[in-house]
């Protein structure tokens, strides 16, 4: 099979790559290295992901980028250098390839970097999904797979989270334009008859997480000694999904569109398991075996208060079954963080 995956040098996308590259499948990462974070961290998890042991040698992005694209280049694998925005680019991308299955993870992340730009993320998240969409229209690609989130359900007050709760309230950019994927992608399912699976991913963590997130942003403070910004009272929560349990709900959702057709279905991939922030914070201290330095804040803009995810629909529909403990997960963290 050939896989097109957008977002393929984030972390997600690394890992997924990686593990359809094991199963024996062609892949095209499209990938335009944004600088939300330094693109460098982008080009060593595309190494990672291809299994590629290099000393790669960085100048400029550039260049750099160039290098990888060469270097990285196989009959399996090619990388592109792409926006999502321009649907020209995509279209030469699609008429070379006969790509059986998109599976669409690139987006502008994060709640907070959403509030100050909300017109981008629009661009972005939308725009540039709706140019997707529209090129499987044309090129007869009816397989898809689009990374939603659990920042959709906004404030609820249901816990935990069911795929059918009411998820009209959110209350950030970031929240909003996943939304509308999932409306939207619904409106090309119905139309063009694409086959598609909305997951919505509850806070992944493990290596190779973006250095923005809490997890590993709170890791590297706590490690070198500096403060972390502790957010409120310690009693917000999340439902902290391992990395190789979200990839382990993707291959199982890839097979699941590939068996069967008429479908259209949004999943939870989360872990069940709920941990509050003074919970994530002493689980780093003591895999790390240092002391945090807390600066106490007020709670932030967008931020919700509790995720937890009902993984019912997922366990029944693909057989999602995650088994990495938020202890466990920290470990392997913590061991990955300090190695790399």
């Amino acid at each position: 099979m050939i896989y097109l995956v957008t977002g393929g040098s984030g972390f997600i996308g690394s890992h997924l790559i990686g593990q359809l590259l094991r199963n024996g499948h062609s892949v095209i990462n499209v990938d335009n290295f944004d600088d939300f974070y330094p693109y460098q961290i982008k080009i060593k998890n595309t190494l990672a992901s291809i299994d590629t042991i290099s000393d790669f040698e960085f100048s400029d992005k550039e260049t750099d980028i160039r290098h990888l694209i060469s270097l990285s280049r196989s009959d399996q694998y090619i990388c592109y250098d792409q926006d999502i925005r321009d649907k020209k680019g995509l279209e030469d991308i699609f008429r070379n390839h006969s790509i059986d299955l998109v599976i669409h993870l690139a987006a502008l992340a994060g709640v907070r970097p959403s509030i100050e730009r909300p017109l981008e993320y629009q661009e972005v998240n939308i725009r540039g999904t709706m140019n997707l969409w529209e090129l499987c229209k044309d090129f007869g690609i009816r397989k898809f797979i689009c990374a939603s989130s659990s920042s959709v359900y906004g404030n609820n007050e249901k816990t935990p989270f069911l795929e059918t709760d009411n998820v009209d309230n959110p209350i950030s950019p970031y929240a909003a334009t996943k939304k509308c994927g999932e409306i939207l992608g619904h409106v090309y399912h119905e139309l063009y008859h694409i086959d598609m699976i909305q997951l919505r991913f509850f806070t992944v963590y493990g290596p190779r997480q973006r250095p923005d997130l809490a997890i590993h942003k709170f890791t590297k403070l706590i490690s070198e000694g500096n403060e972390i910004p502790f957010y409120g009272d310690g009693n917000t929560a999340r439902d902290y999904t391992y990395i190789d349990d979200i990839i382990d709900g993707i291959i199982k959702s890839i097979s699941y569109l590939e068996n069967n057709s008429k479908v259209y279905e949004i999943l939870n991939l989360g872990e069940n398991q709920v941990i509050t922030l003074s919970e994530m914070v002493s689980t780093i201290e003591k895999h790390l075996g240092k002391s945090a330095m807390r600066k106490i804040l007020p709670m932030q803009p967008g931020d919700v208060l509790k995720t937890n995810a009902d993984i019912t629909k997922a366990k029944t529909l693909i057989g999602y079954k995650p088994d990495t403990d938020f202890q466990n997960g920290i470990k392997k963290f913590v061991e990955w963080f300090l190695r790399k």
